[in-house]
């Protein structure tokens, strides 16, 4: 195994967006990570997706919610990363893992807002931090964001806000980490056909019919969209790109 072979760490990585974009970054060449939190089934498929594919893979749990098992995970990481590579770093980071709630503002209770936070900030913040020693210098990191913190849609303001918050992160990081040469971008996915929060977009044709008129593009994101802008993001083409939140949405409500 060639230590220079690049390899990438996705959380959430076992279904949808993640799954996608750990495909897509296997099709460029590069060898993959993915955690996945409960459905290990699901994860064993897409490390034999990758396989087959002619990269390696291997899939670990995590709950990115519980920054207490971050210290554990690193610990797994990094004897997977000596046993599989024969290196004591990874590549890039994609935090990804994550949830919806579909709820007003004057509904939206304390412990519903708090579960947003610890997977979707926290959990970005403070697993980026844990692996820190793991990331390579001259890596990169992503961070999922959501067409949602430009575009305003009602039952999202919690999840809206907590993505702005994530973006604002992602700068950040990008100045704090620049010294290491590791950049840090925001993917921020338009309405995207999978199964997030409750699969209403990818199965309700009146909801897709709905948004696809508000798409200048014509029609709802896939997630081989967004796996594709990820794998370019990631590119040695973008070494000059830190700091910018990439929109990927077909141009939604424009």
């Amino acid at each position: 195994m060639t230590t220079n072979q690049k390899i990438a760490l996705i959380t959430g990585g076992n279904r949808g967006l993640g799954r996608a974009s750990a495909l897509q970054l296997a099709a460029t060449g590069v060898d993959v990570v993915i955690t996945y939190r409960n459905n290990q089934a699901e994860a064993d498929d897409v490390v034999a997706a990758i396989g087959a594919l002619g990269r390696s893979a291997v899939a670990l749990r995590l709950d990115t919610g519980v920054v207490s098992s971050f210290a554990g995970f690193a610990e797994r990481l990094g004897a997977e990363l000596k046993s599989r590579w024969e290196r004591a770093t990874f590549d890039y980071l994609v935090n990804n893992a994550g949830h919806d709630l579909t709820a007003s503002f004057a509904e939206t209770t304390e412990k519903d807002f708090d579960d947003l936070v610890d997977v979707h900030l926290k959990g970005a913040f403070f697993l980026t931090q844990s692996l820190l020693p793991q990331l390579a210098d001259g890596g990169a990191v992503v961070n999922v964001s959501s067409g949602l913190t430009r575009i305003t849609a009602p039952g999202h303001a919690a999840y809206g806000a907590i993505k702005g918050a994530v973006e604002v992160l992602t700068r950040y990081q990008a100045k704090e980490l620049g010294a290491r040469g590791i950049r840090v971008n925001t993917i921020a996915p338009g309405a995207t056909a999978t199964d997030f929060g409750g699969g209403g977009m990818k199965h309700n044709e009146q909801v897709q019919a709905r948004i696809s008129s508000q798409v200048a593009l014509g029609r709802m994101g896939r997630p081989d969209d967004i796996g594709a802008a990820l794998a370019a993001l990631l590119s040695d083409a973008n070494r000059w790109m830190t700091a910018q939140r990439i929109e990927v949405s077909g141009g939604q409500s424009l």
